[in-house]
């Protein structure tokens, strides 16, 4: 068993340390929200005041942070974590990030003699919990071999993408393909339902018919239809209106740098950016359809 340092307990990283403690590895847990914290200390997690203090004698170092700017603050510059880490630990970040930073931050490992990996995931806070989630890792192929183990406690499939970064250009791909097709799915919910229809039944017709996905059987977004899922709470918890803004303005950024052409992408950009400004920003991204259908 592993000696982990765990940095992130939101709704993604939170499930995920639990399931290293379940499978008996040795667990300190940092986050800024202390409520957090207590709680995985409370299952068996060591809590540390600070970030520095989590990664003191750790073997491996795990972060899940929501963006670029948080991981490059965490890892880089004269106070960065990189300084604390102990030389010969492996650094795994899985916060989906710009391909650049991941890159950047990897490079500035590398020059203190840690391997690092960017491993984003997929399966959303379902998937985190009941350690079903998919690894999408950018790095070298034995940094992997050693974090397999214990990525194998969080996750059910494990992908090696490429070289640094690459992890973080397959997830954003994965991304605006969701958010495009939660999109339509929230659409035609919407269409089908001003015309009579129940949702139920009709998710049950498309789930048998061309138009099944990932959203319609695992994530539906329409109320009544799926327990155990946002829209049956509400539109809480889950992976955020802005996270889902975040991750679709990467795949634009991306397009830019290599000239793709992506409009289904950016439509879906834009109707997440006016979910958000209406004050959605913090529900689950499949609240969506209280954009398209606002009696929801």
């Amino acid at each position: 068993m592993s000696r982990i340092a765990f940095i992130g307990l939101g709704n993604m990283g939170a499930p995920m340390a639990l399931n290293l403690l379940k499978a008996g590895h040795t667990l300190g847990v940092f986050d800024l929200v202390k409520p957090a914290v207590e709680k995985a200390a409370q299952a068996g997690a060591k809590a540390a005041a600070t970030a520095q203090a989590c990664v003191a004698g750790a073997e491996i170092v795990i972060s899940m942070l929501p963006a670029s700017i948080h991981v490059e603050t965490l890892y880089l510059g004269e106070s960065g974590l990189l300084r604390a880490i102990e030389g010969g630990a492996l650094v795994i970040d899985c916060s989906t990030i710009a391909p650049q930073s991941a890159k950047a931050v990897a490079q500035a490992a590398a020059a203190r003699g840690l391997a690092m990996l960017d491993a984003p995931v997929s399966g959303g806070t379902a998937g985190a919990a009941a350690g079903t989630l998919t690894f999408i890792v950018g790095g070298d192929a034995p940094a992997l071999e050693r974090a397999r183990p214990v990525l194998a406690a969080m996750g059910k499939n494990i992908f090696h993408a490429g070289g640094h970064g690459a992890g973080q250009t397959a997830k954003i791909c994965n991304n605006m393909m969701l958010g495009i097709q939660m999109a339509g799915l929230a659409e035609a919910l919407a269409l089908g339902t001003a015309n009579g229809l129940d949702a139920k039944v009709l998710s049950e017709i498309m789930s048998k018919s061309s138009g099944r996905n990932w959203a319609l059987e695992v994530y539906n977004p329409y109320p009544g239809v799926m327990e155990n899922v946002p829209a049956a709470r509400g539109y809480s918890g889950g992976f955020g209106v802005d996270l889902m803004l975040k991750d679709l303005g990467l795949a634009a950024e991306s397009a830019m740098a290599t000239r793709s052409s992506i409009p289904l992408g950016e439509l879906a950009r834009n109707l997440y950016a006016l979910h958000s400004a209406g004050g959605a920003g913090s529900l689950d991204f499949s609240s969506i359809l209280r954009l398209l259908k606002r009696t929801v």
